[in-house]
């Protein structure tokens, strides 16, 4: 696989939105001790979050998807509520997923994708939701979707018996008929957020959500330059007239100025994927 670059979008035309997704990786003010939270959790200083809303401003998207983040007040701290909106699951989980929005589009929230959460009620820990939004121009909308999947079956086949393939294989069925929802409905969508899957054109896990029609995997064929080099996890793919919006080799990482391992629990384990769309 290619590794990516990690330029910026030029010359970007007025209709142009640049979407990104972010696992901002346990961003919490809960305090040590919480039960929620694992017992050797690194804590972000205030400097940590300062460099982290440094990284927001230069990552300058219209649209983030991010995840793992407690509270919308946190992540006011990096998007800012003189540019941006934010909108956030509507779960109990500390990993919640949520989403900013540059404040001239319009955002129509939908009831979360709360299947995704394939534990039952009574299990001691639970999964996250899916945030489902509609984010319209004014011209043209986008039906959006933001997914942080169960961990633990990145490579392996979705017929292992280990628990997390299990728990993955049933969050598919969840995701697949959402897709085929939108693609019933014609409308332009996009999936984007933490996978917890190397996917490529050829996973039966990525060939089972196209089952009811092609989907554009803007990660394909690359590999991330974050921290060091590594397969992809968090993607963006596209759907109906959503694929033909998609700027030809617009897909970027924004990678940390210090790129020691030792410097990650202050920023984060992940880097913010980005693609520029132009809407029509």
């Amino acid at each position: 696989m290619a590794v990516l670059t990690t330029l910026p979008l030029h010359g970007a035309a007025a209709r142009t939105i640049k979407v990104s997704t972010w696992n901002l990786d346990w961003l919490t003010a809960r305090p040590s001790g919480d039960p929620a939270l694992p017992p050797d959790l690194h804590h972000r200083s205030d400097a940590g979050l300062r460099q982290l809303a440094l990284y927001a401003t230069r990552l300058n998207a219209d649209i983030i998807g991010f995840q793992e983040v407690d509270s919308p007040t946190l992540a006011a701290r990096l998007f800012p509520p003189d540019r941006y909106r934010i909108v956030m699951s509507d779960d109990h989980v500390v990993q919640r997923v949520g989403l900013a929005v540059a404040a001239r589009l319009t955002i129509t929230r939908h009831p979360d994708l709360s299947e995704l959460d394939v534990y039952p009620p009574d299990a001691p820990h639970h999964l996250r939701t899916g945030l489902d939004v509609t984010i319209g121009d004014g011209a043209a909308s986008l039906r959006i979707l933001i997914v942080h999947l169960k961990a633990g079956c990145r490579n392996a086949a979705l017929a292992d018996r280990r628990p997390a393939c299990r728990t993955l294989a049933r969050q598919l069925t969840v995701l697949d008929d959402w897709i085929a929802q939108r693609q019933d409905e014609g409308v332009a969508f996009l999936v984007m957020g933490d996978f917890n899957r190397n996917l490529t054109p050829s996973d039966p896990f990525f060939r089972q959500l196209e089952t009811d029609g092609p989907l554009t995997l803007t990660t394909a064929g690359r590999a991330s330059p974050c921290w060091g080099g590594t397969y992809f996890i968090d993607h963006i793919m596209l759907g109906n007239q959503a694929r033909a919006w998609l700027r030809p080799d617009s897909l970027r990482v924004l990678t940390y100025d210090a790129q020691d391992p030792a410097q990650a629990p202050d920023l984060s384990d992940h880097c913010p994927v980005s693609v520029g769309l132009e809407m029509p």
